[in-house]
């Protein structure tokens, strides 16, 4: 599949739930897209500038501790932990799922990912939808930066 403007677009937390359901090594990545992200294929460290072996991506492939627990509140805390990232990073950072190969680790203990294939961009919607699953639950937590928004 091309990457870029072109690539199809999810709506819906479950149509991305059903995603991850069929498929597995997918991730969701904070960037300004594929057309710009896959002319290196890779991130560089924000602290020290080195340059990283893959992409920093998550991974939305459910663990084992997860259990028999919602795939679809699985997936929203996934997109709801990252959601601060486009108002951090700037005009144009949005959501995107990709398939890859996970090629190291980095500072964060972030999956670093190669062989990069783009599937989809998120829309702003699934986000709210995510944001709105979390929300729902008995317990409230927070994203993983908690400043102002």
């Amino acid at each position: 599949m091309a990457a870029g403007d072109d690539l199809p677009v999810v709506h819906r937390i479950t149509e991305l739930t059903e995603l991850v359901e069929r498929h597995r090594a997918l991730y969701v990545r904070w960037s300004r897209g594929p057309e710009v992200d896959l002319t290196a294929t890779s991130s560089t460290d924000e602290l020290t500038g080195v340059e990283m072996p893959g992409l920093s991506a998550n991974p939305l492939d459910v663990e084992d501790w997860w259990g028999n627990r919602s795939l679809e509140l699985w997936v929203a805390r996934r997109l709801y932990d990252y959601a601060h990232l486009p108002r951090e990073k700037g005009t144009g950072v949005r959501p995107w799922i990709l398939k890859g190969r996970e090629t190291g680790r980095g500072p964060d203990n972030e999956p670093l990912v190669a062989h990069v294939e783009p599937l989809c961009w998120i829309a702003a919607e699934a986000i709210e939808e995510a944001e709105a699953v979390v929300a729902r639950q008995e317990r409230a937590w927070g994203p993983l930066r908690r400043t102002g928004g």
